[in-house]
């Protein structure tokens, strides 16, 4: 759409879309939610544009909570998933879906672990059938577990090992945090992984996948009646489980500039800048989160924002430059610069010419029309996101399982209205300072001649 659209059309399109609007859904098409006696939340948010479904099930478990020794374990458990279980064979769950004419899949991130199909609304209870099957009955059996572990360890030499921006990022983590689980990468270490057992694995499974940590979402052409009905008679009766406790993970105060320099073959430098800063935990009285989202698109939401502009366009330091806001999640938020320097420019250089961007927000502001534009940017993306009920089942199980409410989703973008140009302004100077800033640099060493590694068969269900 033309990025200059008025704001005042993205609202009005807005209204159209979200309860109370003037076309608003009816009450009938609202989200509805109830949670069986076991525990398993269901939410159901009827969609009925096309006789399809997007049904997810989110365990409330993800790399945050792993401990040292067994990183990357989420993560194998989800690959594991799909080998079999008491009533399936190895890979019997992804051609049953097949033959529906559905498709699946499944990620694992810090927070959460997520298992998902899309099909005809008639083969919602084959999916449900088989999600609860895997939820009580896996089988981990250690020739599929042996199989598997190489095929993980292979895609972490593909994603991280053998991506030097993906190498720094994983380096500027475990610099930047000194305690929390964050700091492990998703995949695993490397010799964690060598080092995983199916005794390991079994015991994730059995601590924590059950109904009382799990929520199932449902987005599509159904009547939350008997989606819930075909919840209860296929999750209710898997009985609750007894969780561990999950104990405070609160990570220290960072008590100053962090500099480091990843060596790793690559053909040019790269810079990646990370500020601590507040997320969203409040979302009705939280401003701060909203106003880092804001500096966000500023900087970088588009071709025009203010560093491609800037170092890319004019002062031709950049062949990319960059900005992202982590703000929503279980643990610690951080607001990120990054960008590869021009043959001829140093990472130093770069990193110079970030701050300056940052410099011009603090001294100069940002003028109501730039911030105009931009909310009219960001909540079009939001409206329009929407569109997709894939999008719309992941927004509401994410924010769920984090311990917010899809409730807050609507209220997110009424809040990212309401920021103001000196609120960008007072965020980038009180966050984006020194004393809780990690800055890591790309050395790039030679390359050796050799042909990159091609996509390995079999890796399916990533992070």
């Amino acid at each position: 759409m033309n990025p200059v659209l008025k704001l005042s059309s993205i609202l009005l399109a807005l209204c159209l879309l979200l309860p109370g609007g003037a076309s608003a859904a009816q009450p009938a098409d609202a989200v509805a939610v109830r949670e069986l006696a076991n525990g398993l939340r269901v939410i159901v948010k009827p969609d009925r544009r096309a006789p399809v479904v997007v049904s997810m099930v989110w365990y409330r478990i993800g790399s945050i909570d792993e401990q040292n020794g067994v990183t990357g374990v989420a993560h194998v458990l989800e690959h594991m998933m799909f080998k079999g279980s008491k009533t399936l064979g190895p890979g019997e769950f992804s051609r049953l879906i097949a033959a529906a004419g559905g498709r699946e899949n499944a990620f694992t991130s810090r927070d959460y672990t997520g298992y998902f199909q899309t099909l005809h609304k008639s083969a919602l209870p084959l999916s449900f059938r088989l999600e609860a099957d895997r939820m009580a009955n896996l089988v981990l059996s250690p020739e599929e577990f042996a199989k598997e572990l190489r095929v993980v360890m292979e895609e972490r030499r593909l994603r991280t090992d053998d991506r030097p921006q993906s190498i720094v990022y994983e380096r500027l983590m475990a610099a930047a945090l000194t305690a929390h689980p964050y700091r492990n990468p998703i995949i695993g270490w490397m010799s964690d992984l060598e080092n995983l057992s199916v005794t390991d694995t079994r015991a994730f499974y059995d601590h924590w996948y059950a109904p009382n940590n799990a929520t199932v979402v449902v987005v599509g052409d159904v009547a939350p009646a008997e989606v819930f009905a075909l919840a209860e008679k296929y999750f209710g009766a898997l009985p609750r489980k007894t969780l561990p406790p999950r104990k405070p993970q609160d990570e220290p105060p960072q008590l100053g500039l962090k500099r480091l320099t990843v060596k790793a073959p690559a053909e040019q430098p790269y810079v990646l800048m990370a500020y601590r800063v507040p997320g969203l935990k409040k979302p009705a009285d939280d401003w701060e989160p909203y106003a880092l989202d804001m500096l966000e698109s500023i900087l970088s939401g588009n071709d025009a924002a203010r560093l491609p502009r800037t170092l890319v366009k004019t002062d031709l330091v950049a062949t990319s430059a960059g900005a992202s806001y982590d703000g929503v999640g279980r643990g610690p938020a951080f607001f990120y610069l990054s960008g590869s320097p021009v043959a001829g420019r140093s990472a130093e250089q770069l990193e110079q010419g970030l701050r300056r961007e940052l410099k011009r927000v603090v001294d100069e502001g940002v003028t109501e029309e730039e911030l105009t534009r931009v909310k009219a940017q960001v909540i079009a993306a939001q409206v329009f996101q929407r569109d997709s009920m894939f999008f719309q089942a992941r927004q509401i199980g994410s924010m769920e399982v984090i311990g917010l409410s899809y409730r807050d989703l609507d209220l997110y973008i009424e809040k990212l209205k309401l920021v103001t140009a000196e609120q960008v302004r007072e965020v980038t100077r009180k966050y984006l300072i020194d004393d809780v800033l990690t800055v890591a640099y790309l050395d790039p060493q030679p390359l050796d001649g050799a042909p990159r590694r091609a996509a390995t068969t079999g890796v399916r269900h990533g992070q």
